[in-house]
């Protein structure tokens, strides 16, 4: 197998399927502990103190395995310039579309860990939204010799698209299903700050509002989709302290923006939680589902 640096640049795109990469890291106790800071998690009895020996909350395994690219190898929009690991896809939108997450066991904090990915597929479409690229990479993450969680993440290149306007706020938003769990959530520039901070993640679109409505023709500053996605992990555990998610996947299908309140809400039905992220506009922007065990 030829590592990254190998594979010269004139290769076709999907000859990056099967690429493979290794890191190896401490689940130290100062992301998740910043984690629980910035999400507002702490003195909350529900939540562990994110000391070592604590089991590490579902979808924050996003805060470790973290992209280091020198300041000299970031591109324009903030992203590490193309390639490597991932094939260097020359359409300049970037987005994390969704993922397929399995937890067989939480990971431990304080242990060490070793994370290792594989481009799965990269396949070239076009359609009304012009030409996009859709990269699948799986990742295994093992403690102590065993697998602890095994999953998908579907990257998404595409074209520049129209000017996207800014959504219209309903004066009240729809019913809440009976039953269903309802969080009100209000995206201020410092939270987006912070999650780009733990993932660090200097994609422009989340901090540089000049950029992000000048040069991407967004109407604010565009909220990270695995920030709401480990928002609504987080509501499926607080209304479970008996019970772990098993299983988790997401489907981001629009923006949100730091402009108005958005809501997350959560419909039971026996061990699974179907989830969604609901705008101002009352438009669900992300859709979800857990799997309790």
């Amino acid at each position: 197998m030829m590592s990254d640096q190998d594979k010269p640049q004139n290769k076709q795109l999907s000859d990056w399927i099967g690429s493979r990469e290794i890191r190896e890291e401490i689940i130290a106790e100062f992301p998740a502990q910043a984690a629980a800071a910035m999400l507002d998690l702490d003195g909350d009895p529900m939540t562990p103190p994110m000391s070592q020996g604590d089991p590490l909350p579902p979808l924050w395994h996003w805060f470790y395995f973290l992209p280091k690219a020198a300041r000299s190898q970031i591109d324009s929009d903030g992203h590490p310039k193309r390639g490597g690991f991932f094939p260097p896809v020359t359409l300049p939108r970037r987005m994390f579309a969704g993922a397929r997450t399995r937890f067989i066991r939480p990971l431990t904090i304080g242990e060490a860990a070793v994370r290792e990915g594989e481009i799965l597929a990269v396949k070239e479409k076009s359609g009304k939204a012009g030409k996009l690229v859709f990269v699948t990479v799986r990742y295994r993450i093992r403690q102590d010799g065993e697998v602890r969680i095994e999953e998908e993440q579907d990257i998404v290149y595409k074209e520049p698209g129209p000017i996207i306007p800014e959504p219209m706020p309903l004066r009240s938003l729809p019913d809440v299903p009976a039953g269903a769990w309802v969080e009100e959530i209000t995206p201020d520039t410092v939270l987006l700050f912070r999650f780009s901070a733990l993932t660090f993640n200097a994609h422009r679109i989340h901090y540089d509002r000049p950029y992000a409505l000048d040069e991407e023709g967004y109407p604010g500053l565009v909220v990270h989709g695995p920030l709401t996605a480990v928002m609504l992990a987080g509501l499926t555990v607080r209304h479970n302290p008996d019970k772990r998610i098993a299983e988790f996947s997401f489907q981001g299908r629009a923006p949100l923006f730091d402009l108005y309140p958005f809501r997350l809400m959560g419909r039971p039905e026996g061990d699974t939680v179907t989830l969604e992220a609901q705008g101002p506009d009352g438009k669900t922007t992300m859709q979800a589902t857990a799997v309790l065990g």
